[in-house]
């Protein structure tokens, strides 16, 4: 009786971890499209797979923080946080998705980059995330948060650069379409990473 009385904690940490471990997997996956001539359907269909594990992962942390009485951090934060990091796992998706539903054949020389990019972001965001287990260590999260940034300057640049070369180049105005939203969908990836980078500087300023 008296047991059931006392606060419930959760490790919402574990639940940022696990989903962007997921997200590096998925960035992972995409990326050896350029480096191994994986066909694309497959690519497609396996990130999928990762994108619903994701889901899940998400909707149990979601159903704990409504359960959990004392939480580690403010409950807006865990709720924004989670759901940040939902999006950069969508962007690789959907990103994924439209090179299978476009039947797209082969790579644009321009898409290699745009996917190192995608997964520096992720990687550094699992190492961020990982960051919450010490906030007292604020200057290391605060250098991945600074990593994240740079890693979305520096996709921005390459968005810019590809769609300069596609308008420049392809004369042909669906597949331009096509290419264009595909690219978005990648940049918009490590936009995603940086909005997750803003909330972690939240908590850490919170913290502190």
């Amino acid at each position: 009786m008296f047991k059931s009385l006392l606060p419930k904690t959760t490790d919402f940490v574990a639940f940022f971890e696990e989903h962007a471990a997921l997200t590096v997997k998925a960035s992972q996956t995409l990326l050896s499209l350029s480096r191994d001539g994986a066909e694309i359907n497959s690519v497609a269909a396996q990130i999928k797979e990762l994108e619903h594990a994701a889901d899940k992962i998400t909707h149990s942390c979601l159903s704990a923080l409504q359960r959990t009485f004392i939480t580690n951090f403010d409950r807006g934060h865990i709720q924004a946080l989670m759901h940040k990091l939902d999006d950069v796992m969508d962007s690789i998706n959907d990103a994924a998705s439209r090179l299978a539903l476009y039947e797209i054949k082969s790579l644009r020389p321009e898409t290699a980059a745009l996917f190192e990019k995608v997964h520096e972001g992720a990687q550094v965001m699992l190492e961020m995330v990982h960051g919450l287990r010490n906030l007292k260590a604020e200057s290391a999260i605060n250098e991945t948060c600074i990593h994240i940034h740079r890693v979305e300057n520096e996709a921005d640049d390459l968005l810019r650069s590809a769609l300069k070369q596609l308008f420049t180049l392809d004369t042909a105005p669906l597949l331009v379409i096509k290419w264009k939203e595909i690219f978005e969908h990648l940049e918009r990836a490590t936009d995603r990473c940086e909005d997750v980078a803003d909330i972690v500087l939240s908590i850490v300023v919170e913290a502190s």
